[in-house]
This record gives C-alpha cells, sequence and structure tokens, in this order.
C-alpha cells in the first residue's frame, strides 16, 4: 500500500484558502486513492520558528484537528496526529541537518522572505525547518505529498536528501512525488489579491476568510472582495486578479469550469456574482462550522487523535530504527 502525507501548521485559524488549497483535497484524495495510507497531521513543531503564545498554540492545534474532521476527513482512512506526539519527528529531524547542506537551507525563497520581514534575531529553526519537513515526510516513507506551486522547492530539497541518504548509507527512503490540485491550489487575499490568503498580523481582517468566521461576515467579506472597473466576469490573473480570484474560489466550490462560470455571467455584473459567491460559500461553511462546534471538545476527537497517534508512531519508529541502524548510532550490530 503506497502512503500519502502532509500537515498544516497551528498558528493560527484555517482560512478558506488552506481549505481550498489543503483539505478540501484531502477529502477529495482519501475517497480516490483507496490503496493509499494517509498521514494528516497538526505540525506544531514547524510552529515555534516563531514565537507562540502556549496557551494560544494548544488552543489552534485542537482546532485544526477538529476542522480536519469537520471538513470531512474520515479517521476510518486518515491518521490524523499532532506532530510533536511523535519524538520521531524531531529525531530524524536531525539526521537530515546532517545529511543537507548550509547553503541548500540558504536557498530557500520562503527562508529568504522570512528573514527579510523579520524584526528580531533570526532562530536557526527558521533556517533549518526545511530539513524537518524532509523528515516528516520521509518518516513515513510518502509516496506522494499534496503541494501549492510555493512549496515545489522544499519538496525538491526532500528528494535531494532522500537520495543523497540512500547513496551514501544504501536503499532507505522512498522518493516522494508532488500531488499540484488542478484547481484552488493558490487562493489569493480578497483585498489584495496579489498575495496568497492568509491571517497575519499586516492583514485586514476583509482579506481573508476564517472558517469558523460568523456566516453573516463571510458573506460581507466576498460582497466587499477587491475586483476592477470594468465589470466584466472574466479570468485574466495578471490584469484582472480580483475577479480572477474569486472564479477560482466559485470553480474549487462547485466543481463547475472557471469557462463555464465566464459564460454564465458574461452578461452579469459584479455585484450578482459576488452574491452567488456568497451563498456558495456560505453553504460550503455552514456544515463545517455545525460539525465543528459538536466535535471541539467532545472525547471523540482525542480519540481520533490518540489512534492516530498510535499508528504513526508504530511506523515512524520502525523508520527510524532502520535509519539509526544504517548511519551505525547505537550498540546496535
Amino acid at each position: 500500500m503506497k502512503r500519502l502525507v502532509s500537515g498544516i501548521k497551528p498558528t493560527g485559524d484555517l482560512t478558506l484558502g488552506n481549505y481550498i488549497g489543503a483539505i478540501k483535497q484531502f477529502v477529495n484524495m482519501q475517497n480516490e486513492l483507496i490503496d493509499t495510507e494517509f498521514f494528516i497531521f497538526i505540525a506544531d513543531l514547524h510552529a515555534i520558528t516563531t514565537p507562540q503564545e502556549r496557551l494560544v498554540l494548544r488552543k489552534n492545534i485542537k482546532s485544526i484537528a477538529a476542522l480536519y474532521i469537520a471538513c470531512g476527513l474520515d479517521p476510518e482512512k486518515v491518521n490524523i496526529f499532532i506532530q510533536s506526539e511523535i519524538s520521531e519527528h524531531a529525531e530524524l529531524n536531525y539526521i537530515m541537518e546532517s545529511t543537507l547542506y548550509i547553503g541548500e537551507m540558504e536557498r530557500m525563497i520562503q527562508y529568504k522572505e522570512k528573514k527579510e520581514s523579520q524584526t528580531e534575531g533570526i532562530r536557526t529553526s527558521l533556517l533549518t525547518y526545511p530539513a524537518l519537513m524532509a523528515a516528516d515526510i520521509l518518516l513515513y516513507d510518502a509516496n506522494f505529498v499534496p503541494i501549492g506551486e510555493d512549496q515545489k522547492q522544499h519538496l525538491e530539497l526532500t528528494r535531494t536528501a532522500a537520495n543523497r541518504f540512500n547513496f551514501l548509507y544504501g536503499d532507505t527512503f522512498t522518493i516522494p512525488e508532488g500531488i499540484i490540485p488542478k484547481t484552488g491550489a493558490r487562493i489569493m487575499g480578497l483585498q489584495n489579491p496579489e498575495q496568497k490568503m492568509s491571517k497575519s498580523a499586516d492583514k485586514s481582517a476583509k482579506d481573508y476568510i476564517l472558517l469558523i468566521d460568523d456566516l453573516k461576515v463571510v458573506a460581507n467579506k466576498i460582497k466587499s472582495a477587491v475586483t476592477d472597473s470594468d465589470n466584466l466576469v472574466k479570468f485574466d490573473k495578471e490584469n484582472k486578479p480580483g475577479i480572477s480570484n474569486l472564479l477560482t474560489i466559485f470553480s474549487a466550490l462547485t466543481n463547475i469550469s472557471i469557462k463555464d462560470l465566464e459564460e454564465k455571467y458574461k452578461d452579469s455584473n459584479y455585484g450578482t456574482f459576488k452574491s452567488d459567491l456568497a451563498n456558495v460559500v456560505v453553504d460550503e461553511l455552514s456544515p463545517i462550522q455545525n460539525k465543528y462546534n459538536e466535535i471541539i471538545n467532545s472525547k471523540e476527537l482525542d480519540d481520533i487523535l490518540d489512534k492516530g497517534r498510535d499508528r504513526a508512531k508504530l511506523i515512524a519508529r520502525r523508520k527510524l530504527d532502520k535509519v539509526y541502524h544504517k548511519v551505525g548510532l547505537g550498540r546496535k550490530k
């Protein structure tokens, strides 16, 4: 059986962009890839590359776990767990740091961008976190890794680490392949469609939609999204980024092609289009919020995380023992 691995950092509430670009894809794939075992985790170790408030981080970890399930991930098909509860992630991280080079880390685009935006000193983990990402993937011999366009470089570094380790120590790791969703892989901000949708300190609350936002607020955010002045519903990412982003969201949530949406709204104005899209988004989020509220404080959620942890721990320990043996660590002959 093949394996698929992915995770999301609990650095804030999940957005519509996270849902369309990642979670919705996981839900679709769990039903399509029936010969594949899924390992979907909350990447809390990755969160602490920047300072986090302890209680807020714990709240976010639990919230994301509940949203995974509320959005449709089936615990009978998917192993859902918390990264830090599997110590093998951190252990293999050091092996990966000992396999990769500093120059390879420094070339990571996200590192360069975050380094420029940091106002305080740069933490070592901000430089080396791609090694932990590699460990996350290789620990489970993942065949597939769902990625966005901005994550290709990290996956290539993971492949480099796996190939280098295999060359040095013999065949050990599976070389993973990336899966890029055809629609909705990168959802942009509603007020700034030139940048990826995210909840961050420098973003207006109108720029993003949280999965747990009040539904009236959700509708208003869609209706007030930035477009342009020509009132033509047409996909043109370069010249019409705002309406193009809204078309992408509409298409991703309804499975109606962008071309068909252009045809449907060719004689409509932006107001009509936005109103219809607002209804689509609200209808999508309503059952998610109902399920989320049902399980967020339940024993069911803890049971699901325990089950996912135990399965992940079993696989991870076996792999790490093999890695240690290959490298020559410990007393085992």
